[in-house]
């Protein structure tokens, strides 16, 4: 059974098309780059996977089922300006936040919550800042929080949205090796980023979209210059596509 399955999606946002006949599969232990300009639809198509947006045909498969909100198998990395980062709590607090819809709203954090915490904070390399507010960290500590919160679930599939935007090169390295090490424990690793040498480095697949898929490969198969140009709009003289043949 496959991890995820998107089967001729239709999403449209305010009456406009967004997306059409999305079709993509996620299997266990693969990473997956989700590439495609500002605007493509890269983000509606996670909250799509996440049931968070309607769909106007076609269905999202979740580990065979429907998807629907809240869902405790998939956790979600949003971008850094999507989290409230002035909010009186700390590091751990945080984390711990990822488990509200499993722990319930008035009730206390067990401790398989709270070593679950513990645990996300060491793979992202933070247990010794858990006690600081989160307000005081670094944009690259704040990516890490929020990974270490949707790690906190023990999710089976992951979502991440523009995981490297604004990071440093130390704190790059860092998530895409633990990105790639999640995957190679069984996850299924979902990713949109506008960095093509850091997906090419570490995603097994590259999805290229712009309101549909355009094309869905290993990045060594997806060389024809014109897959690049129909997804970024750009000419074939742009710096777009001497980046593309240098990765």
């Amino acid at each position: 059974m496959r991890a995820l399955d998107i089967e001729k999606l239709d999403v449209d946002l305010g009456g406009r098309p967004v997306l059409r006949e999305v079709q993509l599969h996620l299997d266990r232990g693969e990473l997956v780059g989700l590439l495609g300009p500002n605007g493509a639809g890269k983000t509606t198509l996670l909250r799509a996977i996440l049931a968070l947006i309607r769909t106007r045909h076609g269905r999202v498969l979740v580990e065979g089922r429907p998807a629907r909100p809240g869902r405790s198998g998939i956790g979600y990395v949003p971008q850094r300006h999507e989290f409230t980062w002035d909010f009186p709590i700390s590091v751990e607090q945080a984390v711990l936040s990822g488990r509200t819809g499993r722990i319930g709203l008035l009730r206390r954090p067990a401790v398989a919550d709270w070593r679950a915490v513990g645990d996300a904070l060491d793979r992202v390399q933070l247990s010794g800042l858990r006690r600081r507010p989160v307000g005081e960290l670094s944009g690259g500590q704040r990516q890490r929080v929020l990974v270490a919160r949707a790690l906190a679930l023990a999710p089976s599939i992951l979502l991440l949205d523009e995981p490297f935007t604004g990071l440093d090169m130390p704190t790059q390295e860092l998530l895409g090796n633990l990105f790639s090490s999640l995957a190679q424990e069984g996850n299924a690793v979902l990713m949109t980023t506008h960095d093509l040498l850091a997906a090419v480095d570490a995603c097994s697949r590259l999805v290229l979209l712009n309101g549909r898929v355009i094309a869905d490969g290993p990045p060594a198969d997806l060389q024809d210059a014109r897959l690049w140009t129909r997804t970024f709009g750009v000419s074939a003289t742009s710096p777009l596509m001497k980046l593309v043949k240098v990765a």
